[in-house]
């Protein structure tokens, strides 16, 4: 299907805005998880980026690409982070957690395999695995949803952040 053939999708905001609320609280109940357990903001976004590649967003891995680099994440990781087991730019932590999330986006593929789970636990604490996996499993969702939806990439901008005041 080209450009020219585009087919209008449904709005799901405007059709159900209770479901899309609903969809906004898990997605800040899953960060605010994340941070309460201590997990890093660079990991979050490093899952939110490897689902989104895996499952083929063009929307998801518009926004999370720009609010990684307006985090501070560096185009050299960004560009490698497909190929990440073949690259030294990633920390223990960081490959456990994407490897969890290579799993839990492709569950098709053998579930999620002892070996990864195990992985992860090495270097997560219980807190930080349940964290890891909402993180995963709420990216999955909004890719399906951006997926099905149409949702047009190039137009989100990240949140600046407030300069520290001194």
């Amino acid at each position: 299907m080209s450009n020219s053939d585009y087919i209008s999708r449904v709005a799901l905001k405007k059709i159900t805005p209770d479901v899309s609320a609903a969809m906004g609280s898990l997605h800040s109940a899953a960060v605010s998880a994340a941070r309460d357990a201590k997990v890093e903001p660079e990991i979050l976004e490093l899952i939110r980026i490897r689902a989104s590649q895996i499952n083929g967003c063009a929307f998801c891995l518009d926004m999370h690409t720009k609010d990684a680099r307006a985090q501070g994440e560096t185009e050299q990781r960004i560009y490698a982070l497909n190929a990440w087991r073949e690259t030294p730019f990633f920390t223990a932590r960081e490959r456990a957690a994407l490897a969890l999330t290579e799993a839990v986006t492709s569950v098709d593929e053998g579930h999620v395999p002892d070996d990864v789970y195990a992985a992860a636990a090495e270097v997560f604490d219980d807190d930080q695995l349940a964290a890891l996996i909402w993180a995963a499993t709420v990216i999955n969702a909004y890719n399906r949803i951006a997926i099905a939806t149409r949702m047009v990439p190039g137009a989100y901008q990240p949140v600046q952040k407030q300069p520290v005041q001194k």
